[in-house]
């Protein structure tokens, strides 16, 4: 959801959006702009992280940035205001800005969008509003805390008012104070604060940190793998330190939710298969010279994915999911085909749409865009909605293989393991082949153990005989 409202006919405001498929929060990590920063429709003003991935956020109208209304590693609830805009500057003096409404106070029932442009996202549709408001889980900063918070955004210095109290025993500190911190792997709460009102400053932080090591500048941190937050540590990573305390949010945290709910919804069963991929690998080294797949990537996974591509296409019944509100299986007649990616975020399944239809060019080129894509920390959340199959390589870590936890909402998802030379009974003889063990685990409610079987059989006799992709095309 992406609305704007009108502070007055001068000054308007960005609420946080629902990047996609309902989520109720996330998380600002980095801001773009500061107060007094010119921007344009359609500029990136910040980076925020959902439980699905981080997402860059456009601003959907012209102006000078009034306000930053919350600091960097705050968690905001879907609607909430993050920004005020001057969109005609030049035009008088600021309103006085207003005391954030205290969390106590009832909102409207529903807040009326504006006539004419609604902005969303791009490749996101504007979702249904929706009354009932979570507990925010950042910190805010009410009242005068604001206007310190404020000037330090603005690089100004300003009188420090007295801070207000820290909400549940939360050390008081400035954001460049609390990043200080985090560079320095320094719990703020056990930093002894001197500033007026108990407030923690840089030279209370360069005090704790001491012992440890030598004080020194801040470096910046990288955008794309922000760390967490030194001061919602509950013991931090100082030398010496015994435990380190990682708050689970953001993707790691959807992870978690994801397979509690998929190990424990679906009963999953896991057979596994040993193969001769030895002809596959041939065929990889074969079409890396091939002129018609030059500019893409080629390797064995391409040739797994075509596999299982064309094993579902002979057992259509596998590609199906349970609807657990209605009792149906619903059948697929399409193959949006997952690949599980390991990145600085945690683990994320992205899909290429309608794999299927894709020729072999086709596909590699859409397995390597999403590939880089994710090691990037670019895929969207759209990307990652509406998988029907899965596909893990565990083999790019040197695991034979492992018994997979399904995709929620997915029937199957097939590990491929390490391909070894190893010795191998061919044509009657011992002799040294590639080979690698695969892994399919499905969902037994929709699933049974025959269908299960042929699919697996299926993709093992294309990576033996790699001409088979030919012959049952």
């Amino acid at each position: 959801m992406t609305t704007m409202t009108d502070t007055s006919a001068r000054f308007r405001e960005f609420k946080m959006p629902d990047v996609g498929e309902g989520l109720t929060e996330a998380e600002i990590l980095k801001w773009y702009v500061q107060p007094g920063d010119t921007v344009t429709d359609g500029q990136v003003v910040c980076e925020v992280e959902t439980a699905k991935a981080a997402v860059e956020l456009p601003i959907p109208f012209d102006g000078v940035v009034h306000e930053l209304r919350f600091p960097e590693g705050t968690t905001v609830d879907v609607g909430e205001v993050i920004i005020a805009v001057d969109v005609a500057p030049g035009s008088g003096d600021a309103p006085a800005q207003a005391e954030p409404v205290p969390e106590a106070v009832a909102e409207p029932e529903a807040e009326e969008a504006p006539k004419g442009r609604q902005p969303v996202l791009v490749g996101y549709g504007v979702a249904e509003s929706s009354t009932k408001r979570r507990a925010r889980k950042g910190v805010a900063v009410p009242g005068p805390a604001a206007a310190a918070v404020q000037a330090e955004l603005n690089g100004r210095a300003v009188a420090e008012p007295a801070p207000a109290p820290a909400p549940e025993g939360r050390p008081l500190a400035k954001p460049p104070v609390r990043k200080l911190a985090k560079d320095l792997g320094i719990d703020l709460a056990t930093v002894t604060p001197t500033g007026e009102g108990g407030v923690i400053t840089r030279e209370d932080v360069h005090a704790a940190a001491a012992p440890a090591q030598p004080a020194a500048p801040a470096q910046p941190a990288p955008v794309a793998e922000p760390a967490p937050a030194a001061e919602e540590a509950a013991v931090s990573s100082v030398q010496g330190a015994r435990e380190t305390r990682i708050p689970v949010k953001g993707v790691r945290k959807a992870i978690a939710q994801a397979m509690v709910g998929s190990a424990f919804t679906a009963p999953h069963v896991t057979e596994f298969v040993t193969v001769d991929v030895t002809r596959t690998m041939k065929l990889v080294a074969e079409l890396k010279e091939d002129k018609d797949m030059a500019g893409v990537r080629v390797n064995p996974l391409l040739i797994i994915a075509k596999a299982l591509l064309v094993a579902i296409r002979r057992n259509p019944d596998v590609n199906a999911s349970w609807d657990e509100a209605a009792q149906e299986i619903v059948q697929k007649h399409y193959v949006n085909l997952g690949i599980a990616a390991a990145t600085p975020r945690g683990l994320i399944v992205p899909n290429i749409k309608d794999a299927h239809e894709k020729t072999l060019p086709q596909l590699a080129e859409a397995l390597g865009e999403l590939v880089s894509t994710a090691r990037e920390g670019r895929t969207s959340p759209a990307a990652m909605a509406g998988g029907t199959v899965t596909i893990t390589n565990v083999g790019v870590f040197g695991v034979d293989t492992g018994t997979p936890i399904l995709n929620p909402g997915e029937s199957a998802i097939l590990a491929v393991g390490a391909i070894k030379l190893q010795p191998w009974v061919h044509k009657g003889k011992v002799k040294p082949r590639q080979v690698t063990t695969l892994a399919l685990s499905f969902d037994h409610r929709l699933v049974d153990g025959e269908l299960g079987s042929k699919v697996l059989a299926d993709v093992a006799a294309i990576l033996e005989q790699p001409k088979r992709l030919i012959t049952w095309a």
